[in-house]
């Protein structure tokens, strides 16, 4: 069985399984070799009878080595491509899955005017969220009157029941539909600049295979329990019939089984785990079975968890079962038949909800659903184990598409679990609704990193100690076999220390607070967030091992900067708040700087220019709305063309500085004028005065508000600070009249004659 074949088995456990029987039939092991492999020799039409027999069985692996063959043969038939697009994103190969969907949309929307849609799904679950947005506002356009698809192939869910991927037209209103994954693009964004206060690590390969591993429930502080593929060796092995990578026998019943198997932690070392054990309590493992979920009740003698095999139509049926802890130990697992309507139950998990034990799951019954799989809970009888009949957990939780993995935390009565109908960074992301069993209150998505663009699901905390806990994910730096995101793992979620910079922008003369303005925090890597406060209060939220600068934009005012470190703060450290106070000032903030000298006949800095260099970039910085004006002058020795060059190259070399330093390109100007206004007399007496020719070999700033007004504020060519300029504001340099002279072409040698 491959790997992704549990995309949502155990996440789900309800994908349809794979006819071990036929496949045994159609593929064996030695066939993997393509130059023994009969059926790369077949006619084009009875290949694609092949490929589209395994895509029917789902065997989406095999079945893109085919289409693959038949891609080289037939490169602008979209059938294949619309093949191919589908059995990627069912073995959630997002890459490549755009690629052919795209494909397809310039081929033959008509045909498959879905095309696009899943396209823009696909980028978003590679995390390139301004071009899925880009593709979903596009198909909104094209698709004014939500066509229909025409033809059974239309619709990529028919392949498999994956849940994030059902066909638009079942949903009622698909602009709001798409309205709500172009949010969560733009929520993904602002979320990954803005990280939660937690570290999520890969679980190690002790945990991990290349298999899929789901269901992690924390044993204390000790060890976890989990669910597993299987824990076979995967060199030289071989796909067979799309069930997955096997070294042994490729056809024995228990290689294909999920089964729970749990390890121990490492003494001494942080979230480090020893190899995993086969997990022999109660023998709840089944030979013939998939099994997983696994759930204690509040007093630890009941043990629930979920149970799925073929029944007599060769469907997967999933169920819930319960096993009790008695003088002989653990009971035969039993059916937990009381569930009611038939349908798929899975996921329990037991929790104390007040005085009541509480059975939560996931079901995909009819009868009260809001549609898709929902979230269910029962009442527990503590004195005989019956169940009540099962609730809905309400729409607050509930969507038309899916919610799975419920987890409750009853020490802040707090509901965790995975849905793909919110609002989302990914596929399947993870929220909390604090309330329950059946009334919350508005939920929340995790943010990153507990969610990712990828699939996130089976969020827990541990039980005992700091609330660290597990989550399971396909996100990129999972063990796959196939390609970066085909599987998911078991990730350690670390909780870091919540560090919050609160603070108020208020004005430096009056100290009132200033409304409406951007506040900017930088750290010291140049990635910034901004906080735009319309009261004068804003709030960040820090990460450890980070130092950073804040600063105020609004216009007509100059910010000063407050300054934050993290970098000794530990992750056992506690929860810290630093409060800071950014004042601004009316255009009126002291600034200097001293004029930049050149060496004779060079465009090259001198060293002692770089200190006032490096104080304009930090004015700058601070003050993202203030933009800067750079004149270079030359000696008056030499052509007035070659002067007027030398000069433009003068002012560029200043220019490059700054923008090399950060700052933005758009809000500078290089103008060289040559010889003009010098400040300096060059010749006394008929003698050269070479320390006065020096002086004239400079580079002038001045600083000006925001365009269209740009209105001088700080001339280097003047006497005195800003402050002391504010009178004076209106000072031309002499030569800026010609423009023309100032855009001079560099021309002649580099040698003033």
């Amino acid at each position: 069985m491959r790997k992704n074949w549990l995309y949502l088995f155990l996440v789900t456990l309800i994908v349809a399984a794979p006819n071990y029987a036929d496949a045994q039939k159609n593929m064996k092991d030695k066939y993997r070799n393509k130059a023994n492999d009969p059926l790369s020799g077949l006619s084009y039409g009875k290949k694609l009878t092949w490929a589209d027999q395994l895509y029917d069985k789902r065997s989406y692996f095999e079945a893109i080595d085919y289409y693959q063959q038949l891609k080289q043969q037939d490169e602008r038939n979209p059938y294949i491509s619309w093949r191919l697009a589908t059995c990627y994103m069912a073995t959630r190969d997002y890459v490549l899955a755009a690629h052919y969907f795209s494909e397809v949309k310039t081929m033959a929307k008509n045909v498959y005017p879905y095309a696009g849609y899943y396209a823009a799904l696909m980028y978003k679950q590679q995390c390139e969220y301004k071009l899925a947005i880009e593709l979903f506002n596009e198909f909104l356009v094209e698709n004014k009157k939500n066509a229909v698809a025409k033809k059974k192939d239309d619709n990529p869910a028919i392949a498999g029941n994956f849940f994030r991927y059902k066909d638009p037209k079942v949903v009622k209103n698909l602009k709001k539909l798409i309205k709500v994954e172009i949010e969560g693009c733009e929520m993904a964004i602002a979320s990954l600049k803005d990280p939660q206060a937690a570290t999520v690590i890969n679980a190690g390969p002790n945990v991990n295979s290349s298999y899929t591993e789901l269901s992690p429930y924390p044993l204390g502080d000790s060890a976890l329990l989990f669910a597993t593929l299987g824990r076979n060796k995967t060199s030289n092995a071989s796909f067979i019939g799309g069930k997955g990578l096997v070294e042994t026998d490729p056809w024995k019943p228990s290689e294909f089984k999920d089964k729970f198997m749990y390890s121990h932690k490492q003494a001494g070392y942080v979230d480090s785990f020893q190899w995993p054990l086969p997990f022999y309590d109660g023998q709840f493992n089944d030979p013939n079975m998939h099994t997983g979920n696994g759930s204690w009740g509040p007093g630890g003698d009941k043990f629930y968890f979920s149970k799925c095999g073929l029944d007599a139509m060769d469907s997967l049926r999933c169920n819930i079962y319960m096993s009790k802890f008695g003088v002989n130990g653990w009971s035969t697992p039993d059916l937990m038949g009381d569930l009611g309507e038939m349908g798929h139950n899975t996921m329990p998990f037991v929790a104390k909800v007040g005085k009541k034990e509480i059975i939560f799951f996931a079901s995909d019954r009819m009868l009260q659903s809001r549609g898709g799989w929902d979230l269910w809970y029962s009442i527990i009888d503590p004195r005989d184990g019956r169940i009540s009949r099962p609730q809905n957990c309400g729409k607050m939780v509930n969507t038309k598409m899916d919610e799975l993995t419920p987890y409750y935390d009853t020490r802040t009565s707090t509901l965790y679990f995975a849905s793909s109908g919110q609002k989302s960074m990914g596929g399947l992301d993870i929220y909390r609704a604090e309330g329950g069993p059946s009334r919350y209150k508005s939920v929340q998505n995790m943010g990153y990193p507990f969610n990712t663009c990828a699939d996130d699901m089976y969020f827990i905390l541990d039980p005992v100690g700091k609330p660290d806990g597990y989550l399971v994910s396909n996100r990129i730096g999972s063990y796959a076999l196939k390609n970066p995101t085909c599987c998911n793992d078991i990730w350690r979620v670390q909780m870091e220390p919540k560090l919050v910079v609160t603070g108020k922008v208020v004005d430096k003369k009056t100290g009132a607070v200033m409304t409406e303005t951007v506040v900017k925090m930088t750290d010291q890597n140049g990635d910034q967030r901004t906080f735009h406060t319309e009261d004068g209060n804003f709030l960040f939220n820090m990460s450890r091992v980070h130092s950073y600068v804040l600063t105020g934009d609004k216009a007509g005012y100059t910010s000063s900067r407050a300054t934050v470190s993290t970098m000794e703060i530990k992750r056992s450290d506690p929860d810290d708040t630093v409060n800071v106070t950014i004042f601004l000032d009316s255009i009126r903030n002291s600034f200097s700087v001293s004029n930049i000298y050149y060496d004779y006949d060079k465009a090259t800095l001198r060293p002692e220019s770089v200190a006032s260099l490096d104080s304009v970039v930090k004015f700058m910085t601070d003050n993202p709305s203030i933009s800067v004006e750079i004149f270079s002058y030359t000696d008056g020795k030499g052509r007035q063309e070659y002067n007027l060059a030398l000069s433009q190259r003068r002012a560029q070399a200043v220019l490059d500085y700054l923008e090399k330093s950060g700052i933005d390109r758009g809000r500078m100007t290089a103008r060289g004028f040559g010889a003009k206004n010098p400040v300096k007399q060059e010749t006394v007496n008929g003698k050269d005065m070479e320390a006065n020719r020096a002086v004239n070999r400079r580079t002038e700033f001045r600083i000006v508000t925001d365009v269209p007004t740009r209105r001088v504020l700080y001339s280097s060519a003047q006497p005195g600070t800003m402050d002391q300029q504010e009178r004076n504001l209106s000072v031309e340099p002499q030569g800026l009249e010609d423009d023309k002279e100032a855009g001079a072409k560099k021309t002649g040698n580099d040698d003033d004659e």
